[in-house]
């Protein structure tokens, strides 16, 4: 019995100092952060604020990659491949939990797959027009629904932003065209150009174009307003209290990835959301910083994928190429 507790505790000993070896030796090399939609967007902007400053804690090199596709999925499939080793780290947005409902031969599983390191940001999503377009509140977008002439983009399939208007379509009794696009800065570009009615996502990207006066915000979802939009009213407000949520960034590692690492990129991660120069820049941008452990973002992911399925189910969507 005696041996069996010491070398219990040899053992237990071992990984104690192992995983501090570990933790002492990371980062070694280069970290890729991988964002999986196109640059100049709301994710990617995060991904950039936050990365530059867990290098300059780290003394090491974060490389943001973009990888767009398949709402997320592509980049999603490749990090879950990658070595578990703390080099390949992946920024997942809302979309994250809601492609295993709607997109068929996902070649990982999102729990399986992929561990939990923080959930980085919180944000409303707005519902933007361009100046010239002949609404203005949420009461003239749905007359224009009605009218069966209306349609509206988003960053893509899946997002927050295209469910929270299936669930308004569902609220209102009305319809619309969904226009999906590959990110925030394409849906962007088309909303300047007058080539979809209304757009539908995170604000952050499109916030000077709005200060400009180059687009126009109708409303926002959440249960208060923006800070950083304190004239545009909520979607609850508006009559539509279930519509109070927004979109969120998080940073996930391939499974299987050294606990050591995870604590140390977690404690980076923590840091640099809460440094106050990037709190600053991120709130400007209407997103809000958070900072989680590992344990609380997998709770959250859990529960937001629970919520998410309910309206893909109760809205039948079948988002499938």
């Amino acid at each position: 019995m005696k041996t069996g507790i010491n070398a219990a505790l040899v053992s237990a000993l071992t990984l104690f100092f192992c995983g501090g070896a570990v933790a002492q030796e990371y980062p070694s090399k280069p970290v890729r952060m991988i964002v999986p939609f196109p640059a100049g967007g709301v994710v990617d902007y995060v991904a950039r604020q936050v990365g530059q400053k867990m290098s300059e804690s780290m003394a090491q090199t974060i490389v943001v990659e973009n990888r767009a596709g398949a709402s997320g999925s592509l980049a999603t499939e490749g990090v879950a491949g990658s070595p578990a080793d703390g080099y390949t780290l992946l920024v997942v947005f809302d979309s994250h939990v809601v492609n295993p409902h709607v997109l068929k031969n996902l070649r990982y599983d999102i729990f399986k797959d992929l561990q939990s390191i923080s959930l980085v940001a919180q944000i409303p999503l707005a519902l933007m027009t361009y100046p010239k377009f002949r609404a203005d509140t949420v009461s003239d977008l749905l007359r224009e629904a009605k009218a069966g002439s209306l349609n509206y983009g988003t960053p893509g399939a899946g997002t927050s932003g295209h469910l929270a208007m299936e669930q308004l379509k569902l609220l209102a009794n009305v319809d619309m065209l969904h226009v999906p696009f590959r990110g925030g800065a394409p849906l962007m570009t088309a909303l300047l150009g007058e080539q979809v009615q209304l757009g539908v996502a995170a604000p952050g990207a499109f916030m000077s174009n709005i200060r400009d006066g180059k687009l126009k915000a109708i409303a926002v979802t959440g249960k208060q307003r923006s800070p950083a939009l304190p004239n545009v009213p909520t979607m609850a407000e508006a009559g539509f209290p279930a519509l109070d949520s927004g979109a969120w960034i998080g940073l996930l590692a391939p499974a299987g990835t050294p606990p050591a690492v995870i604590d140390k990129l977690n404690k980076e991660v923590v840091k640099a959301v809460q440094h106050p120069e990037v709190s600053k820049l991120l709130l400007e941008q209407t997103v809000e910083p958070v900072g989680s452990t590992p344990a609380e973002f997998d709770q959250f992911l859990r529960a937001e994928y629970n919520r998410w399925g309910k309206v893909v189910s109760d809205a039948k969507l079948n988002l499938n190429p």
